[in-house]
């Protein structure tokens, strides 16, 4: 018997952050509305644009002072991450009403697996248009969605077509992208950013249907297997699942911070590294996972000029203490900083395992600062994050108490 064709979406919502704030306010209706970070701590930009301030020429990732320029009454709200947590759970929640096979791909973005229910509702078009109309109703948020067989085609019907369409709504069949799909420019498919554009298109490659009729072995040669994926892409390729649990079996754990000025001083970024390990390992406490491999990665301000630098390296044994963490990271950063100045930090540990059986240490020190740090954690989940916290973090250099206030990076 032939194997059933899947019926593959990916749903979309419209300027997330701008549809959840225009929802909890009716009176920002018909007005131009952006989401922006603080200008003050030089993350002014622009997260998200509602579609008239779009139409006034206000783009994403715009500084915010350029969009008021632009745009003189626009209304701006700070970034509220917690409300757009519950509003794309709540999504999350409508979508399983349609089918148990979800698969978060963003904040915003959901693969859906509806092989086995979209006849139950019409059939793959009227289903997604049940979609749309009940998120709209129940939380004022437009769902564009892109339907094909796999994965990629549906994101690259969502992308390319859905967003354009009036209905929002858009089928992409795997079997016209002759006439759809390879039409349009290689830098419009999924997986390819500016800078493989530029490659593609120095090799005469200037349409994704270009990328689909050439020679395999021509990619592989140039990007090995990764030529071979954009190949498979571009020819509409992909027998991934719809996972819900996808994101379950973590093999990391990591964080990095944005820094509101330049650090230049080994002190300075001491300070960040000791409360990004206090951040990493307390997550790992809650998970009950230890730690063998450290990465810490800084980063300069200027992209033109590349600085700093990522590195990692293996612990002589598996750990979940802020203090062990912090001594590795200043290792790295002593071995590896040029010393020239520093706008992003990151601090990640891997090699991951159950902090219920590990090998004891003469002179152990873990189970005295397990004791210790589980208390802090106590204390910080009742009472909120800068409920406790180091000294060092009260100085100028420390980000601490300003990030309690935040989620991601945004306001609660």
């Amino acid at each position: 018997m032939a194997r059933k064709q899947r019926v593959i979406m990916l749903a979309d919502c419209q300027s997330f952050y701008a549809s959840v704030e225009k929802a909890k306010h009716p009176e920002y209706e018909g007005k131009p509305l952006v989401v922006a970070g603080d200008p003050e701590r030089r993350s002014g930009i622009v997260l998200a644009a509602c579609p008239l301030a779009k139409a006034r020429g206000v783009t994403t990732a715009e500084r915010l002072g350029e969009a008021l320029g632009k745009c003189p009454d626009l209304i701006v709200a700070k970034p509220r991450m917690q409300e757009y947590i519950e509003y794309s759970l709540l999504i999350t929640r409508i979508y399983e009403s349609f089918t148990d096979m979800v698969e978060p791909y963003s904040i915003d973005e959901q693969f859906l697996d509806l092989t086995g229910s979209a006849r139950l509702f019409g059939g793959p078009e009227e289903a997604a248009r049940r979609i749309q109309k009940q998120v709209l109703e129940q939380t004022g948020v437009y769902v564009r969605l892109g339907i094909s067989t796999n994965k990629v085609l549906a994101k690259m019907a969502c992308d390319n077509y859905a967003k354009k369409h009036p209905t929002g709504i858009f089928r992409l069949d795997p079997g016209r992208l002759e006439q759809t799909l390879w039409q349009l420019p290689v830098g419009k498919m999924f997986m390819i950013g500016s800078r493989m554009t530029a490659h593609l298109n120095r090799m005469g490659i200037e349409t994704i249907g270009d990328l689909a009729r050439a020679p395999l072995s021509r990619l592989r040669a140039r990007w090995g297997i990764n030529g071979e994926m954009i190949w498979r892409i571009a020819r509409g390729c992909d027998d991934s699942p719809v996972t819900p649990d996808t994101h379950i079996g973590q093999k990391g754990i990591g964080h990095q911070i944005t820094l509101p000025r330049d650090y230049e001083t080994r002190e300075e970024l001491r300070v960040v590294l000791l409360e990004l390990c206090e951040l990493v390992c307390r997550r790992m406490r809650a998970k009950g996972k230890m730690g063998r491999t450290l990465a810490v990665g800084c980063q300069g301000a200027d992209f033109d000029r590349p600085s700093g630098f990522f590195r990692q390296m293996t612990l002589p044994y598996p750990t979940q203490a802020t203090n062990d963490a912090y001594r590795f990271a200043c290792e790295l950063l002593d071995r590896h900083w040029d010393g020239l100045p520093v706008r992003k930090v990151g601090v990640a540990m891997t090699g991951l395992q159950d902090d219920r059986e590990y090998q004891l240490l003469l002179f152990d020190h873990r189970e005295k600062y397990r004791a210790l740090e589980r208390a802090t954690d106590r204390i910080k989940d009742k009472y909120g994050d800068d409920s406790i916290m180091r000294a060092v973090s009260l100085t100028e250099a420390g980000q601490a108490k300003d990030r309690a206030r935040k989620i991601g990076g945004h306001y609660k």
